[in-house]
């Protein structure tokens, strides 16, 4: 099957449709882009509910950790 189109136009009749129809598509995302999502403050709130903060112990988990890594390297660089 093929689409004719005379030699003095560009785009066939369906070809402008589409095209029509992607840059009203493309303007209403942009306009929603710049407008950005609508938050609504009583919705949104639940989000933070049963939450907590860190725990007072995270400075000591941090340290093991950054202890462990250190000892690794230093037994890396040891054994060579």
């Amino acid at each position: 099957m093929g689409l004719y189109v005379r030699k003095d136009e560009q785009r066939s009749k369906l070809q402008e449709q589409i095209a029509a129809d992607l840059r009203a598509k493309a303007s209403a995302r942009a306009k929603a882009d710049i407008e950005g999502p609508q938050y609504d403050g009583e919705k949104d709130a639940s989000i933070v509910q049963n939450t907590h903060t860190s725990s007072s112990l995270l400075g000591v988990w941090l340290a093991l950790g950054v202890g462990a890594i250190a000892a690794v390297i230093f037994l890396v660089i040891s054994t060579t």
